[in-house]
């Protein structure tokens, strides 16, 4: 699912660049927001109802763009 970050650091690179390099591919990857998914349990049930509500402003999103579309006058 994930694989693990890291970086080649050149000789002729600081130490700030390199460190800003890892923490973008961290950031790609989603290692931090699946340690602060991962910090406290969630029940199923709460779970369940985060997915739906997520699902639900995705299709919302999505309708807006269409109307938004539709509603263009060219």
């Amino acid at each position: 699912m994930f694989y693990m970050p890291g970086i080649k650091v050149d000789s002729d690179d600081g130490f700030d660049v390199a460190l800003k390099r890892f923490r973008k591919q961290v950031e790609r990857a989603g290692v931090i927001s699946e340690c602060r998914r991962r910090e406290a349990y969630e029940k199923p049930s709460i779970a369940r109802k985060h997915k739906e509500a997520a699902a639900r402003k995705r299709l919302m999103k999505r309708l807006r763009r269409i109307r938004r579309r539709e509603a263009r006058d060219y």
